[in-house]
């Protein structure tokens, strides 16, 4: 068809709009765009801008992706324009046959949201057809006897094409005995009829050759030819006559092979063979439904007929009797339609999953229903089955929305199973059904739910810190994200600063840890808001409350508050009427415990008295009284030491000390009960005695030291004796070395010069390290006591000189001018 242009100029664009249906039914409702194209247009050919005329621009194409749902792809869209293109060939003849008008219906379909619209493609006929005859060539026979006008049907020719571009008249060669006269059926068709103008002569012509052209109108005009052969024959003065020139009969499309139709009747006035007449389709090649016998001229059905592809059959029967005169009649059988075909379900366009918080009224999918079937039995009734929040919308013809009808809730129903019902309004009504799964998708709209309105959490204290206190558990029925929960405090009636110190949750598992020790005696409950926390945007959360409860061990032991100690650390007494009686109430020991139930319960025992038959003391009250009278043998002063125990496991316990005197007053107290200071603690003189012991050795140690230097520098004569204690004679001029560390508690090592009793050398161990200039070394004599040595300066030599002075039974005295190496 040429250029893209070119076939858009073939293409005249009719939108079809509905602004008052518009402004009622809003952008719901579907719009009808028409346009009008020829056919045999190649693929790809534009028809024209779909997007454009639907209002969608081309940054909306993407996400609207707009396409195309018909059952055949005649057409297609192009994604990135928005373009309706061909997608296949366009063959009118093919399409809709010889119907005058060719309208080639189907859906658009957009997503985001869902939405469709009614499109219609008018298909224009070209002239691509030329009439066709059925036989090249007729034969026909024409007696002499025959009068001028009479007239013989010819074989007609058939245009695919319709309109001006279908078959229009017949042209006969120019002959001086014959014209053609052009006739139409009822149907449109037309048909040639010959026309005698001249009588014939057999004698002087026996056969004439013509030429029968059929043309159409188109542009440019195409045409065919056929030839026909005039035979001349003896007179058969009469053709045969058909009862009926047109027969109408009307079947169903249900009725078997072998069922009779119709019977058409001719008659011949002529006699003997002339007269036998014989019928026959004049195109019998193309009839292949129906049968005739041509003895008794009955139509009988050949093969099985459907209303869905042949609606009428239009066929021409020929009468021929024995003489070669032939007649025609034309059998129209009208086929009609049974309740034969099944709705089918088809959907134009599914939504994978729809959200659960889609409102009312949103299309999920577009269908389709298709019935085959023409009057009452192709109306169909579509219906959901179950009851589900959907419902269905008839948009036009046969064509249904899917539209949310109810609330969905994703966590009640995930999903749902929707069945589609189509039946038809046939006798008896045919129905077909068709399932398809609707996913519902998850939005964040449960909040965490807490199992437990509150938790409440024993904790025994002196817990080890980081250990595991209690688990808090929230779920979420929503999904992925929306149903992950994370844990975290929110609130507490601790210090904010000091909340950290003390407990802290996992946020994955609801863990809570305790950060450190409990103390009962501090802390004995504080509470905690706990908050659990989807991943959902927005985020739900809910909280709770947990209190932790901190449980007593029994970590403390008892105190004992009465009696006291005095000032000096020495215990106080208490006096006893010398008269007192059986019973009385001498004092009370009173402790307290900082735990608490039967860790705090307290209980009193004596663990040693004077006289142990004097006094009795109550188990729990801790009173003191006298069990008997004051003796004569009974000393004045007594001496209590009493236990007081709690009641934990193990006990703890401490002890008190009572002092108790008989006396009518305090005049009457012996001085060594007032003044005596208290007995004091074994272990504590112990290690007094130790102590005082280390320091008198370590006087000693030192006086003896000292004793030992000043007799060794008193018995020296010789003032050289005294060099090494001179200033600047023992100066090291070598490099500095650090001190060494390494061993020991002394800053250095050194080496010692030995003199052995009886000879006259000395024996020198080098220093394996140089010393600096403030370090000493030290020499030892028999005796075990030191001495300081020369430093570094002097050389071997410098004692060489001293040697010989030296006695040999002195070694002691030597080495004190002993330098080192």
């Amino acid at each position: 068809m040429g250029s893209g242009a070119a076939e858009r100029g073939w293409a005249e664009r009719r939108p079809v709009l509905f602004p008052f249906l518009l402004s009622l039914f809003g952008p719901a409702l579907s719009e009808q765009i028409r346009y009008r194209i020829p056919e045999e247009m190649p693929e790809g050919s534009v028809v024209g801008n779909l997007g454009k005329d639907l209002g969608l621009s081309v940054q909306e194409l993407p996400t609207r992706q707009l396409r195309i749902s018909s059952e055949k792809a005649y057409f297609t869209v192009s994604a990135k324009s928005g373009e309706l293109l061909v997608g296949s060939r366009l063959d009118r003849e093919q399409i809709c046959g010889k119907k005058p008008a060719c309208t080639l219906e189907f859906e658009a379909v957009a997503e985001n949201p869902l939405n469709f619209y009614h499109v219609s493609v008018d298909i224009e006929d070209i002239n691509d057809h030329s009439p066709k005859f059925t036989q090249t060539s007729f034969d026909l026979q024409i007696s002499e006897s025959t009068k001028p006008g009479a007239r013989f049907i010819l074989g007609s020719a058939h245009d695919a094409d319709i309109g001006t571009n279908s078959l229009q008249n017949y042209q006969l060669n120019p002959n001086d005995h014959f014209s053609l006269v052009n006739k139409e059926k009822q149907d449109g068709s037309k048909y040639p009829e010959l026309v005698l103008k001249t009588p014939l002569d057999r004698e002087e012509q026996k056969s004439y050759q013509l030429t029968l052209t059929a043309l159409d109108c188109g542009d440019p005009p195409l045409s065919s030819t056929a030839q026909i052969q005039v035979l001349v024959t003896d007179a058969n003065d009469n053709p045969p006559v058909f009862s009926q020139e047109l027969y109408r009969v009307s079947i169903l499309e249900n009725v078997l092979p072998g069922t009779p139709v119709l019977r058409v009747m001719a008659t011949d006035q002529d006699e003997g063979v002339n007269a036998q007449i014989t019928f026959s389709f004049t195109e019998a090649g193309q009839i292949t439904q129906f049968d005739l016998n041509s003895i008794t001229g009955e139509i009988t059905i050949l093969n099985t007929l459907d209303f869905e592809e042949v609606k009428e059959y239009s066929i021409v029967l020929e009468a021929r009797d024995g003489g070669g005169m032939i007649a025609q009649c034309t059998v129209e059988i009208e086929v009609q339609d049974i309740n034969d075909n099944i709705p089918e379900v088809v959907f134009q366009s599914l939504r994978d999953i729809i959200m659960e918080d889609t409102n009312l009224g949103t299309h999920v999918a577009l269908l389709k229903i298709r019935d085959k079937d023409s009057g009452h039995n192709g109306e169909v009734i579509c219906k959901l089955e179950g009851d589900i929040p959907f419902k269905i919308v008839s948009s036009s013809r046969n064509t249904y929305k899917l539209v949310t009808d109810g609330i969905l809730d994703r966590e009640q129903t995930p999903e749902y199973n929707v069945t589609i019902t189509a039946t038809d309004r046939g006798k008896p009504p045919l129905s077909s059904s068709s399932s398809v799964t609707l996913r519902i998708g998850d939005v964040n709209d449960n909040a965490p739910v807490f199992e437990q309105p509150s938790y409440v959490v024993h904790v025994a204290e002196n817990n080890p810190p980081g250990a595991s206190i209690a688990q808090v558990s929230a779920s979420d029925p929503d999904l992925g994200p929306n149903g992950r929960v994370s844990y975290s405090i929110v609130a507490s009636d601790l210090e904010p600063r000091a909340l950290a110190s003390y407990v802290s949750v996992s946020a994955q598992s609801g863990v809570v840890f305790a950060q450190r020790a409990f103390d009962h005696e501090q802390l004995r409950a504080f509470e905690l808001t706990l908050q659990a926390r989807d991943q959902g945007s927005p985020a739900l959360r809910a909280n709770v409350s947990l209190r932790v409860l901190v449980g007593d061990r029994n970590d403390n032991a008892p105190r004992v508050l009465y009696p006291a100690l005095g000032p000096d650390g020495s215990a106080l007494f208490d006096t006893v009427p010398r008269a007192a009686q059986p019973g009385y109430l001498v004092t009370k020991v009173v402790a307290v415990d900082a735990d608490s139930g039967h860790n705090a319960w307290l209980s009193y025992h004596v663990l040693q008295a004077s006289e142990p038959g004097l006094f009795s003391l109550g188990l729990r009250t801790g009173e003191v009284r006298t069990a008997r009278a004051l003796g004569d043998r009974d000393a004045a002063r007594q001496r209590l030491l009493v236990a007081v125990r709690d009641g934990g496991q193990p006990p703890l316990s401490a002890t008190a000390t009572l002092l108790l005197v008989f006396a009518d007053s305090l005049q009457e107290v012996p001085p060594d009960v007032s003044d005596r200071p208290a007995p004091s603690d074994p272990q504590a003189e112990l290690q007094f005695y130790l102590v005082v012991a280390l320091a008198l050795i370590s006087v000693l140690f030192l006086l003896a030291v000292i004793l030992a230097v000043a007799l060794r520098l008193g018995r020296s004569s010789s003032p050289a004796s005294w060099s090494c204690f001179q200033p600047g004679l023992c100066v090291k001029s070598g490099p500095v070395v650090p001190p060494n560390y390494s061993e020991g508690t002394l800053p250095y090592s050194y080496n010692l010069c030995v003199a052995h009793t009886g000879k006259t050398e000395f024996n020198f161990l080098k220093c394996n390290e140089q010393l600096s200039s403030e370090q000493d070394i030290l020499f030892g004599d028999s005796s075990g006591a030191l001495f300081p040595l020369c430093k570094s300066s002097e050389s071997t030599s410098h004692l060489a000189q001293i040697s010989p002075q030296i006695p040999q039974t002195n070694c002691r005295a030597a080495a004190k001018f002993c330098p080192y190496i």
